[in-house]
């Protein structure tokens, strides 16, 4: 089995790799509806979605592997980025780990209806993420921003409607986002967690701190739910850690299933 590689870690790299990571493990978590959409026509658009979420976490490894290679040469690519870090390496939103489709041996619970509700929240916030970060002062992020953009708005227009669809449409179905919603609502507090590694980028002109986007992110929520007879559940002390790389227990299993060709076959190709 290959080793994993080791991480010389600074806070540019981590502000890149938070992003990064989250797009690559809701890609995945996205990835497991192929072949269980609800219809032939939403089983396509998640995986396109999924598809969509994988070539922006494609693009921002490969960047964070030349912000980690600075001043030693040799930089890592996006597959040893993906395949060989370990779990603690990670920096993605815990919402992203958390299953969302009863079909998964470990996901009590999880449903469509978790699915798209996670989806909205996400490319919201994506969506303002994006569009501050195509103002960045590292012009290779600014690029990656400004084409993610135009994907994340098509991501929440499509996931915003589901929302307004099931919240709209019949007793179970109101009930099932209804449930999603206050299921998914305590991660969302991570998105606009603060520290020195969100200050810093802010200071250097990499990018903004999460906390800035949270005016933003509600307005573009407030009319969704409220079309779909739905309000923010009250906030909580919870604060979830996983772009601290400290994970739920979720996220074992979907390095295990992600990693474990790459770890058992180094450097093989399709």
């Amino acid at each position: 089995m290959t080793a994993s590689i080791t991480i010389r870690w600074t806070p540019p790299l981590e502000y890149v790799l938070r992003i990064a990571d989250t797009c690559l493990i809701h890609a995945q978590r996205l990835a497991e509806w192929c072949g269980h959409g609800p219809v032939l026509e939403e089983d396509i658009a998640l995986t396109n979605m999924a598809l969509d979420l994988i070539g922006q976490a494609r693009a921002l490894l490969t960047h964070a592997g030349r912000l980690e290679a600075q001043g030693r040469g040799g930089a890592f690519d996006e597959d040893q980025l993906a395949f060989l870090r370990d779990e603690c390496d990670f920096r993605n939103l815990t919402l992203v780990e958390q299953p969302m489709r009863k079909a998964s041996a470990h996901a009590p619970g999880g449903d469509f209806a978790d699915t798209v509700l996670r989806n909205f929240l996400l490319a919201s916030w994506l969506k303002l993420l994006w569009e501050r970060l195509a103002q960045s002062a590292d012009a290779e992020l600014a690029g990656i921003a400004a084409k993610a953009l135009k994907e994340a708005r098509y991501h929440q227009e499509h996931a915003g409607g589901w929302v307004v669809r099931l919240g709209d449409g019949t007793a179970e179905s109101a009930a099932r986002i209804g449930a999603a919603l206050d299921r998914a609502w305590p991660y969302t507090a991570e998105m606009f967690a603060h520290d020195a590694v969100d200050a810093q980028a802010q200071e250097a002109g990499l990018g903004p701190e999460r906390r800035a986007l949270r005016a933003a992110w509600e307005a573009e929520l407030a009319p969704v739910l409220a079309e779909a007879g739905l309000a923010p559940p009250a906030a909580t002390p919870f604060v979830s850690t996983g772009t601290l790389g400290r994970h739920s227990e979720h996220m074992g299993f979907i390095l295990a299933e992600m990693q474990v060709l790459q770890r058992a076959h180094p450097g093989g190709r399709w």
